[in-house]
């Protein structure tokens, strides 16, 4: 009878014993994050700029195709197809390295997101563990919380943490 007891009374204490789980909106922490917000703002205006030089280049090209029309009307139609041959490539490699560059700005772009994402889980976790949680879940767009308590709610917690650890 007594081992009945003990037995009962330890099933009774582990089953008093409730895990801490609590969620982060993934979405409104990456809105809130400060570096996630100047990294946004730097690509953009990298994107910008690389957009004004393709328009100036564009713009270029065109005044030089035109002016080439003029003069092939002056030109052997032999010599006008070779300088327009070399048009066609001259506006091809223009249109390859734009695009390269393109390519390379969103590339670093990506390696910066990820890293911020990583630093992120990282902040995530150590509040975790610090606070006793066994179980953070994502909310938000695409999250796995469907509904959660406000009480259960720690974005803000969170936010507030990384945007401090990133003015030092």
């Amino acid at each position: 009878m007594k081992k009945i007891l003990l037995v009962l009374a330890v099933l009774g204490m582990a089953s008093c014993q409730q895990e801490k789980i609590g969620y982060v909106d993934n979405v409104k922490l990456m809105d809130e994050y400060q570096e996630k917000i100047d990294v946004e703002a730097k690509f953009k205006t990298k994107v910008e700029a690389l957009a004004k030089k393709r328009d100036s280049i564009s713009q270029a090209f065109q005044l030089e195709a035109q002016a080439f029309q003029l003069k092939a009307q002056k030109m052997s139609q032999k010599a006008a197809q070779e300088e327009y041959g070399l048009m066609q490539q001259k506006g091809q490699m223009m249109g390859q390295q734009l695009q390269q560059e393109d390519q390379q700005l969103q590339a670093a772009g990506q390696v910066e997101m990820d890293s911020i994402v990583s630093k992120v889980k990282k902040e995530i976790i150590a509040y975790g563990k610090a606070n006793g949680y066994s179980y953070i879940l994502g909310g938000g767009e695409g999250g796995s919380v469907l509904y959660g308590t406000d009480a259960n709610n720690l974005t803000s917690q969170v936010v507030k943490i990384l945007n401090d650890n990133y003015k030092k």
